[in-house]
C-alpha cells in the first residue's frame, strides 16, 4: 500500500478550524471518537533505519500490529507493509524487508509514542472518504515507559481525494496558524536529532564544475548502488518498480552498470577493492538472472502471440506454454529470496554502501574527468568496433552468424554504453549523443537477443512433450516469427551502427 500524507505543527492552545470548507460540494466532515494508539519503534543501536526514512513498528490494538514504512522519491509519499506477530519480536519477512538498512545489525525498541488521535474525515456527497485529517497530541517514552517529551502535530492523508484537495486543506490550516506543510516521521520527531542525521548510503550529490576522473566514477557508483538497493524491497514484495519496469529487472541492470563501470575505469580503482566487488556482483547478477529471463520470455510469449490477429494460434497451446515458464519463474524468485536471505548478500550491501561513501582509487582517479576519461572509455570502443580481426567485435559480425556472436557484440556494446552514460554529466553533449546513438544500437541487439532465445525455448519446450502435437505445432509458429524478427534486426543493425559511429560523434574518444 503507498501512503502520501502531509504533516503540520502546532501549539497545544490551537483550535482546528471548520474542515467543511475544504469538502466538495454536497460533502462533509466527519468526526471519530478519540482513540489512544501506543506503537513501539523498532531501530538499530545507531538508528540506521530512522536516518534512512525507514520505520518498523508495532502498534497495539491494530488487525495487523507490525508495520514497516519506506521511503519513495516523492517527500510524503511512502510504502506501507503490514504484518500480524506477537508484540515481542518483529516478524521476520519485515525484518527482510528491511535488510539494506540494518545490513544485519540487531533491531531492538528505541522509542515508544502514545498518541491521543482525533480524526476527521473529508468525504463526497455519496460519502467516499477522499481524506484524513487527524489531530495527534503525542507523548514520547523511553522503552522503561519514561515520558521524555511531549508535540502536537497534525497529519493529512490522501485517501480517494486527488493533490488538490490536500492543498486546500493545507490552506486552511496554515491560515489558522498550523506551521510546516513538510513531511517528519513521529519517530523521527521522538527520536531526536540523532534520527535526522545523514543515513549511510550516500545519494548522488551532483558534480563540481571541474570534476576530476574519481568525481565522475564516484557520482555514478552512487547513482546505481542507491537503484540497486533501493528495489531490494521491491523484489521481496514482488512489485515492480516505480517506473513500471520489474523490480528484479532494476536490480539486475544496476548489478551490470556497477560491473562495467569498475571494469572501465579499472585504471582509477584500487584493484584490491574493485576486484573482490565486481565478483559479488557478478554472483548477485547470476541470482538475479534466470528470474529476469523468464519475467521476459513470458512478456514475449504473450506478445509474439498476438502479433498477428489475422493468424491466431492456439490459445490452449500458448497456456500451456507460460505455465512452463511459470514455473521456471517461480523456481527462479525462490533463487532470488535464498540469495537476498544469505549472509553473502548482507556482506555485499554493506560493502556497496561503503562504495557509495568512499570508492578507493589511484592517484590517477585525481587527474581531470575531461582528459581522463574518454580514454578509458576509447578502449573498449576500439574492442566493440574492432578491425574484424577480433571475434566479438562489430567489423566480425557476419549477417549469417550464429546468434551467440551478435550476443557477444551485445554484451560489448553494454559495457561501452555504460561507461559513455557515467561520463555524460562530465562531458556533456557529445557523450550525450553518443550514448543515445548506442541505446538505438543496444536496443537492436536486445532485441535479436530475445527473439533468438525465445525461439530456442519455445522448441526446447515442445521437444520435452513429444505427444502434445498441438504444443508443437504453435512452438513452430512462435519460433518462426522471433526468428523473422531476428532476420529484420539483422538488417536494420548496420544504419544504426553506421550513424552510431560515425566520426563526429566517436572523436572525442581519444
Amino acid at each position: 500500500m503507498v501512503e502520501e500524507e502531509r504533516k503540520y505543527a502546532v501549539d497545544d492552545g490551537w483550535v482546528l478550524p471548520d474542515l467543511a470548507g475544504s469538502a466538495p460540494a454536497g460533502g462533509g466532515v466527519r468526526a471519530h471518537p478519540a482513540a489512544t494508539l501506543v506503537a513501539t519503534y523498532f531501530d538499530t543501536v545507531d538508528l540506521r533505519l530512522a536516518r534512512a526514512g525507514v520505520s518498523l513498528r508495532h502498534r497495539q490494538g491494530d488487525d495487523l500490529p507490525w508495520t514497516v514504512k519506506l521511503p519513495t522519491d516523492s517527500p510524503g509519499v511512502r510504502h506501507e507493509i503490514s504484518r500480524a506477530g506477537t508484540a515481542d519480536e518483529p516478524p521476520a519477512e519485515l525484518v527482510e524487508l528491511v535488510t539494506v538498512f540494518h545490513r544485519g545489525a540487531p533491531l531492538a525498541p528505541a522509542a515508544v509514542v502514545r498518541t491521543v488521535r482525533e480524526a476527521y474525515d473529508v468525504h463526497d456527497a455519496d460519502g467516499t472518504v477522499l481524506a484524513e485529517v487527524v489531530d495527534d497530541h503525542v507523548t514520547v517514552e523511553d522503552v522503561d515507559g519514561t515520558a521524555t517529551g511531549a508535540f502536537r502535530e497534525l497529519e493529512v492523508e490522501r485517501k480517494a481525494g486527488d493533490r488538490t484537495l490536500l492543498d486546500r486543506i493545507g490552506t486552511l490550516l496554515r491560515t489558522a496558524g498550523a506551521r510546516g506543510g513538510g513531511f517528519t516521521p513521529k519517530h523521527v520527531r521522538a527520536l531526536g536529532p540523532a534520527a535526522e542525521g545523514e543515513p549511510d548510503l550516500v545519494a548522488p550529490t551532483g558534480l563540481p564544475a571541474a570534476p576530476t576522473a574519481g568525481d565522475v566514477v564516484t557520482e555514478a557508483v552512487r547513482r546505481e548502488v542507491r537503484r540497486l538497493l533501493a528495489h531490494d524491497p521491491l523484489v521481496r514484495q514482488r512489485v515492480p518498480g516505480d517506473d513500471g519496469r520489474t523490480a528484479v529487472h532494476q536490480m539486475r541492470v544496476a548489478c551490470r552498470r556497477l560491473r562495467a563501470d569498475l571494469r572501465t575505469f579499472a585504471r582509477l580503482l584500487r584493484p584490491d577493492w574493485a576486484r573482490p566487488l565486481r565478483d559479488e556482483l557478478t554472483w548477485l547478477a547470476g541470482a538475479l538472472g534466470d528470474a529476469r529471463d523468464a519475467e521476459v520470455l513470458r512478456e514475449r510469449l504473450r506478445r509474439t502471440a498476438t502479433a498477428d490477429p489475422t493468424s491466431p494460434l492456439d490459445g490452449e497451446a500458448v497456456g500451456r506454454l507460460d505455465e512452463v515458464l511459470a514455473r521456471r519463474q517461480e523456481e527462479a524468485l525462490a533463487a532470488v529470496d535464498a540469495a537476498l536471505r544469505s549472509e553473502r548478500y548482507v556482506a555485499l550491501v554493506e560493502a556497496l554502501v561503503l562504495a557509495a561513501r568512499s570508492p578507493l582509487f589511484t592517484r590517477r582517479a585525481e587527474r581531470p574527468a575531461r582528459r581522463t576519461l574518454p580514454r578509458l572509455v576509447a578502449r573498449r570502443w576500439r574492442r566493440l568496433a574492432g578491425d574484424g580481426s577480433r571475434p566479438g567485435s562489430v567489423a566480425a559480425l557476419e549477417q549469417d552468424g550464429p546468434d551467440e556472436q551478435w550476443h557477444d557484440v551485445r554484451k560489448e556494446g553494454k559495457r561501452v554504453r555504460a561507461g559513455v552514460k557515467s561520463m555524460t554529466p562530465a562531458l556533456g553533449e557529445d557523450a550525450r549523443e553518443l550514448n543515445r546513438r548506442l541505446g538505438r544500437v543496444q536496443d537492436l541487439l536486445g532485441e535479436h537477443q530475445d527473439a533468438a532465445v525465445a525461439a530456442d525455448t519455445w522448441l526446447s519446450v515442445a521437444d520435452s512433450r513429444p505427444g502434445d502435437h498441438a504444443l508443437a505445432v504453435t512452438a513452430g509458429r512462435l519460433a518462426e516469427r522471433e526468428r523473422a524478427v531476428v532476420r529484420r534486426v539483422r538488417a536494420e543493425f548496420p544504419a544504426a551502427w553506421r550513424r552510431a559511429s560515425r566520426r563526429r560523434r566517436t572523436r572525442w574518444l581519444r
